[in-house]
């Protein structure tokens, strides 16, 4: 077991390291970053996709793709054949027969027309195993998100996930998900001879701010590297950290988001006590109590700031890590 772990963790690399293979001709993305086009991320100068994009270019990321919650918006907005921009989507299916719970999956390089039928597979079938085999049809480029986050208010099916797992080219290692999570993932890629790459799933506009790195002159033989493990993830802060950091901003952009977004109710956190909370505050409060306005904003980036809630996160969702350990240790 402790080969594994070793030969596992051998794939993250520090910044220092990344940057003499991109010296080398090696390329480097962030797959999984949502824009304002998801129902969960605020509308602001930052997460519109034209100024995401430009800020992906600017920071030296070689493709750009966004991963939107079951919507192609961005490349409605974009534009479907923009250079250095990857067609992608966050796929939500709740397959109840074959897994038993939700699942994410992240999409790359098809057109408006398989986005269609995607779409109509998961309306109509909610089946995974005919979404798998349609991508596989079409070469559509494909990542398990997230293996062992779980919606909230459902049960999962931990015992599904390894043998999901096994129809995935590449699993993800999430920044917004837990470290042992993350471990028992990688457990699954290396004993599945599975790639791995390491994503932001940032909300925020956080994008690269971690990356995965391999060789590839365009974007299908760069995922095709991370497909056959020819790649590493750059990760130079603890998740605990950029949790942190990514709450920061999330207050920070919530706080200053559109108030259409508000009023229209095109914003959920996906909690409703707080969406609530967050309409009261942030709406027409902003100009009528602007004082108000600014000490709730500077107490709730104290409170995110602290760390506090990531570790009040991480110690309710220990019991589950205790049972994937069990599973994927079976």
């Amino acid at each position: 077991m402790f080969r594994k772990q070793n030969s596992t963790m051998q794939k993250i690399i520090a910044s220092d390291r990344a940057a003499e293979l991109l010296e080398n001709g090696w390329r480097k993305a962030d797959l999984h970053v949502h824009t304002s086009c998801s129902y969960d991320v605020p509308a602001c100068y930052f997460t519109k996709p034209p100024n995401l994009f430009q800020k992906g270019l600017t920071d030296g990321l070689d493709f750009v793709t966004f991963t939107d919650h079951d919507t192609v918006k961005a490349y409605d907005r974009m534009g479907w054949n923009r250079d250095k921009l990857t067609t992608g989507v966050e796929l939500s299916i709740t397959d109840m027969e074959n897994v038993g719970h939700t699942i994410h999956i992240n999409a790359f390089e098809f057109d408006k027309g398989q986005y269609c039928e995607i779409e109509t597979i998961i309306r109509k079938r909610q089946d995974v195993y005919m979404l798998l085999d349609y991508f596989r049809d079409n070469d559509i480029l494909h990542i398990y998100n997230h293996p062992f986050w779980f919606k909230p208010g459902e049960k999962p099916n931990i015992m599904a996930v390894p043998e999901i797992a096994k129809q995935f080219p590449v699993i993800e290692y999430n920044m917004q998900d837990l470290k042992q999570k993350n471990f028992f993932s990688m457990v699954l890629a290396q004993r599945f001879k599975k790639g791995m790459a390491v994503t932001t799933d940032s909300h925020t506009g956080r994008i690269g701010r971690v990356h995965t790195l391999a060789k590839g002159d365009t974007f299908r033989e760069y995922f095709k590297n991370i497909e056959k493990g020819r790649s590493y993830m750059m990760i130079d802060e603890p998740i605990w950290k950029h949790i942190s950091h990514e709450m920061n901003a999330w207050v920070e952009l919530v706080f200053n988001m559109e108030k259409r977004m508000l009023h229209e109710g095109d914003y959920s956190t996906g909690v409703e006590a707080f969406d609530r909370v967050v309409s009261l505050v942030c709406g027409d409060n902003r100009d009528k109590q602007p004082h108000m306005y600014n000490m709730t904003m500077h107490l709730a980036q104290q409170f995110f700031g602290s760390g506090l809630p990531f570790l009040l996160y991480r110690i309710s969702k220990q019991p589950q890590v205790t049972r994937i350990g069990r599973v994927v240790n079976s």
